[in-house]
């Protein structure tokens, strides 16, 4: 693991590698909006190091050996809660699973019991899936373990945003003045708020499109806050030139509770189709952060063509979070 000691940073002019830990300075990772851009950039050129691991025929080391993580899901999850155990063993850390369906929660044990169980267990990083916003801050105020934030109700979602940016540059090179699309249910999507961050930070073009019931206000003026971005509900306007069209699952109950007419008229006013994407750059990648409703949000032909970059995000997601846990566990903190 030398190779991570020392970091050249994507698109900085500096040739004198940096040490991370002057770098890193999270304890915690909770979202992306207290990130910079040069904390980011480190975040990639780790993973370039965890992905070159992931390509030898033993895909593991011991850099974790002794560390204790925790996977804390109050949600059901395959794709993320698996990524973060693959990358935990990866490392040689010891992993415990709780399965909160079938715990104390059940009785009426509440969060910060739960964590202060799993920190007097021995737990050193606790990974977090809750349907509550800002639970994993919360959290992270009563425990020394570090938190990462694994998704919380509708506001962030950093390892997939992080995920998502390494798969541009695998495909991109660079992410300043990359115009990214991103088509959905935009305000209840915790994956798109927390690209905007990232995304933003690195100098992307960002624009979010989707019916006016699903787009928050006032994203496309200035904003002490919160990140410009451009914002549309024109499908085709949206797609017109773009690098990255990135699709949001939509979930039924925005049917029922009255912000979409039907999902039939959805899909016919904002999926994403060959004939659509005939209008984005001739190197258009096509995401989804998943599960796909296929001939919903995207057609399937699509979402199983040779513009579909979803299969390299599930793989690329163990990587970047190999990364992270490499960084919260031997990152110097200020904090």
């Amino acid at each position: 693991m030398e190779a991570v000691e020392q970091i050249n940073l994507i698109g900085l002019k500096d040739e004198k590698p940096q040490p991370a830990q002057k770098i890193w300075k999270h304890k915690h990772i909770l979202d992306l909006d207290d990130f910079t851009s040069e904390e980011i950039d480190l975040v990639m050129q780790t993973t370039e190091a965890m992905h070159e691991i992931l390509s030898r025929p033993i895909k593991k080391v011991p850099t974790l050996r002794g560390k204790t993580v925790v996977t804390l899901f109050y949600e059901a999850s395959t794709r993320t809660r698996s990524s973060f155990e693959l990358a935990a063993k990866n490392l040689s850390a010891d992993i415990s699973n709780l399965t909160v369906s079938s715990s104390s929660v059940t009785k009426g044990e509440s969060l910060i019991d739960t964590l202060e169980t799993m920190e007097a267990l021995g737990a050193d990083i606790v990974v977090m899936r809750h349907p509550y916003s800002g639970a994993p801050n919360l959290a992270s105020k009563h425990v020394k373990a570090s938190i990462i934030n694994a998704g919380d109700g509708w506001h962030a979602h950093p390892t997939q945003a992080l995920l998502d940016m390494y798969t541009m540059l695998k495909h991109k090179n660079s992410i300043k003045n990359l115009k990214v699309t991103i088509i959905g249910d935009i305000i209840h999507s915790r994956v798109a708020h927390s690209n905007i961050w990232s995304l933003t930070k690195m100098g992307a073009d960002v624009t979010i499109c989707g019916p006016s019931t699903l787009l928050p206000k006032g994203m496309d003026n200035p904003q002490p806050y919160f990140p410009k971005v451009n914002v549309t509900t024109d499908i085709d306007k949206a797609i017109k030139d773009a690098d990255v069209v990135m699709g949001l699952r939509l979930q039924l109950e925005r049917q029922q509770s009255g912000l979409l007419p039907s999902i039939r008229e959805y899909s016919r006013l904002y999926q994403i189709t060959e004939e659509r994407l005939s209008k984005a750059d001739k190197g258009v990648i096509v995401m989804h952060p998943g599960p796909v409703n296929e001939d919903v949000e995207i057609a399937s032909t699509v979402a199983h063509g040779d513009k579909s970059v979803i299969n390299e995000q599930v793989t690329n997601g163990v990587a970047v979070r190999m990364a992270l846990f490499y960084l919260l566990a031997g990152g110097s903190r200020n904090e």
